[in-house]
């Protein structure tokens, strides 16, 4: 680290022995020293390059050292630079008038040389401590900035990668229903079109996800609500991943008692259960059930996501709704992307809360939603 440069007074004395003696004294403790006979001397010097610390006499002949202190303050550099007056006035008017100008510290003539060290050292030293902390704080808003100019562009490749991605995913699946319509196709056509189709939903799925985190980021995600019969929407996402389920060997099972209704955004619950559908899927051995559960009480709705798979390790259920994260392989299932941390999102809009419990085996991801 670079040695800090000595420190430099500016000594305001119309007495010449005075100037003399306090040159002296600091300039034996490594202090660079300048002086001035009068008030506007010193003015003009600091004008022409600002000192670290300032030895202000208050009785001199024109312009006081109380004067020329309010004047110090408004000239560049002048505003924090340490001033201390030194005067043979030892009465309490001279101390406040002293200090309402602007004074950091106050000595009385005639001043030991132990004590000028020890209270200029001080002074210089609390400037200097003050300019780096100003130059810390420089640095930090300037970081402060970057991020900032960072984030606002993350957010403008979101935005511009979502409306660019969306377009050509919902042609693809088009073009996959197209095909599963057409009489003259042969079974295998329809079976990869309905591949197409699946894989298709779920990278929709995945971008719209990333769009609705971004805008939860920027705290724009607000559900428009509106009445969901909890079976409607049982029915639907059963529909919506039969072709995945029954790709990777496991039964869906839905269920719901009553005719429950959730008061909610109808496009980002949907998204959520199938969302954890998808995760259970993933996860559940081949032939084994994943049920889809829902229950109404006085308080809100229950939706229950349950599989046989590995679990998660009680440790890890905070974590695996977060962005990104993964878990070690075999101690729990991992998560490489942002389905999860969507549905937090999600439910946390509605005002709910979402949570893992035991399925032994496997594990239950469950969401509940209030009343509106």
């Amino acid at each position: 680290m670079a040695q800090a440069q000595p420190a430099t007074v500016l000594v305001v004395d119309d007495n010449a022995e005075n100037r003399a003696l306090d040159q002296a004294t600091l300039e034996d403790e490594g202090f660079i020293v300048r002086l001035a006979t009068s008030g506007a001397e010193a003015l003009a010097d600091f004008e022409r390059a600002p000192a670290d610390c300032v030895l202000l006499d208050i009785r001199m002949p024109g312009m006081d050292g109380i004067a020329v202190c309010g004047r110090l303050r408004e000239l560049p550099g002048g505003a924090d630079v340490p001033i201390l007056f030194l005067t043979a006035q030892r009465d309490v008017d001279t101390f406040d008038r002293a200090l309402a100008a602007g004074g950091d510290d106050f000595l009385t003539k005639p001043v030991r040389p132990s004590e000028l060290i020890a209270r200029v050292g001080a002074a210089a030293k609390l400037r200097r401590m003050a300019l780096e902390r100003r130059e810390l704080y420089d640095i930090v808003r300037a970081q402060r900035d970057d991020l900032m100019r960072l984030q606002l562009h993350k957010e403008q490749l979101v935005a511009f990668l979502v409306h660019d991605l969306k377009n050509p995913v919902n042609a693809i699946e088009l073009q996959g229903q197209r095909i599963a319509r057409d009489a003259n196709a042969t079974e295998r056509s329809r079976d990869a079109a309905t591949r197409i189709q699946m894989e298709t939903r779920a990278l929709l799925r995945m971008i719209t996800n990333l769009l609705d985190l971004s805008k939860a980021d920027e705290g724009g995600l607000a559900p428009v609500r509106q009445p969901i019969p909890v079976s409607e929407l049982l029915d639907e996402v059963q529909e919506a991943m039969y072709p995945r389920a029954r790709e990777a060997g496991v039964t869906l099972k839905a269920a719901s008692t009553g005719g429950a209704a959730i008061v909610g955004d109808r496009d980002l619950i949907l998204r959520t259960v199938e969302n954890l559908v998808d995760n259970a899927i993933r996860y559940a051995p081949e032939h084994t059930d994943i049920s889809l559960t829902a229950a109404a009480d006085a308080g809100g709705i229950e939706l229950r996501v349950a599989d046989a798979g590995p679990g998660v390790p009680e440790e890890l259920r905070g974590l695996v709704f977060e962005r990104f994260v993964q878990a070690e392989e075999g101690r729990a299932r991992t998560s490489r992307g942002l389905g999860l941390a969507f549905c937090k999102v999600a439910v946390e809009a509605h005002g709910g809360r979402i949570w893992i419990e035991d399925a032994t085996p496997g594990a239950i991801f469950c969401i509940r939603i209030p009343h509106a």
